[in-house]
């Protein structure tokens, strides 16, 4: 399982340690700094407890973009608790929840993720397809092996790259078939090197 990282810690942070779940609830909620909200999710993080799931799936949404990786990694340390409702948060209407849900699932690589990383690679945001296929990369599981196919012909060379990796690290005919066929008509030079390295 991945460490959740230290953030830099803003003024006042030896308080805010010292404070009780719902304080930090509060914080990373309310909070006006973005440096405080993502030390507070730091703090959920370390705490481990389910009361602080929630509140940290909602601030995947947060505005500032060091808060949301925050709560993603508080999510991930937090530990198979979290992967539940952030399988909920996939179906979330902003792109940025579903993509950080995505990710801490990935992270987790429990076995109950392989569902919504697999629904992640329908997601309208290229975005959240990357994330989604690099998930699938870490748990190797052969039920991704067709929507991952799909993926070989992507409008993002970003995602039909990750698509590669993923699907070289499950392996077996049926993604050897399609990696040859994916080569024939790729034009992107970094993908194509990609895949005739998959294929050796």
């Amino acid at each position: 399982m991945a460490e959740t990282q230290v953030p830099p810690a803003p003024e006042g942070a030896e308080d805010l340690g010292k404070q009780g779940i719902d304080v930090l609830v509060h914080t990373l909620h309310d909070g006006a700094d973005p440096a405080v909200r993502r030390y507070a999710a730091y703090l959920l993080g370390n705490a481990k407890t389910p009361q602080a799931i929630r509140p940290l799936i909602e601030a995947l949404g947060d505005m500032d973009k060091s808060v949301r990786e925050q709560a993603m990694l508080a999510l991930v340390a937090t530990g198979k608790a979290a992967t539940e409702p952030l399988a909920a948060a996939v179906n979330d209407p902003r792109w940025e929840t579903r993509y950080r849900a995505v990710e801490a699932l990935g992270k987790l690589a429990d076995e109950k993720a392989l569902k919504p990383l697999v629904q992640g690679l329908r997601d309208n945001r290229d975005h959240v397809r990357y994330m989604a296929a690099k998930g699938l990369k870490g748990l190797g599981d052969s039920t991704a092996i067709d929507p991952l196919i799909i993926l070989l012909k992507d409008e993002n060379r970003l995602v039909r790259l990750m698509a590669v990796r993923s699907l070289s690290v499950i392996g077996g005919e049926k993604v050897t078939t399609a990696l040859k066929e994916a080569l024939s008509t790729e034009t992107d030079e970094t993908v194509r090197e990609e895949i005739t390295g998959a294929l050796k």
